[in-house]
């Protein structure tokens, strides 16, 4: 929870648009927060979002919080900004015109689109705010990845005990 990365993607899903936000906590990639909205342009799925992320944040006062994002309307807002300093978090932006700044969730979103429509099969039949939190948990739980050396960002944490120190499996 010191370094976390949010970025907001689009998709159309049964003639019906949505923007989901993410929070990946740049540590062990877990999506530690997210926010669904069939709303275009919809700032509350920005402030959902960013309320879970400090609800998370809450459970790890000790640690200085930095979050990265781009330079969105939302993200410059006074009201954004204001409850990232209300909660001592950091803000840090990308570059002007720069998605490589923020490659992180540019990677997630990507493969998140990818995942949920071609291997995961989203189908509607459940409601999609449902199984957009089932394809959340198995991304944090099941999906392991390359950057943690195959192992999910759950295992990851359990493994460094969500502080950095390694303790053994044995």
């Amino acid at each position: 929870m010191q370094y976390i990365a949010s970025d907001m993607t689009a998709f159309c899903f049964k003639g019906t648009y949505y923007e989901l936000r993410l929070y990946m906590d740049l540590w062990n990639n877990e999506i530690v927060s997210h926010a669904l909205s069939s709303r275009r342009g919809d700032r509350m799925t920005y402030i959902d979002g960013l309320e879970g992320l400090i609800m998370n944040k809450d459970k790890k006062t000790e640690w200085q919080t930095i979050l990265h994002t781009d330079q969105g309307a939302v993200h410059a807002s006074k009201k954004y900004n204001d409850i990232l300093e209300l909660n001592h978090i950091a803000h840090s932006m990308s570059r002007s015109g720069t998605p490589t700044d923020n490659a992180a969730m540019e990677s997630i979103n990507g493969w998140l689109k990818a995942e949920l429509f071609t291997d995961f099969h989203v189908t509607g039949k459940e409601n999609i705010e449902r199984e957009i939190e089932e394809y959340i948990k198995f991304f944090n739980e099941e999906r392991p990845a390359y950057a943690l050396g195959y192992m999910t960002p759950k295992q990851y944490k359990e493994a460094y005990g969500g502080n950095g120190s390694f303790r053994s499996r044995t």
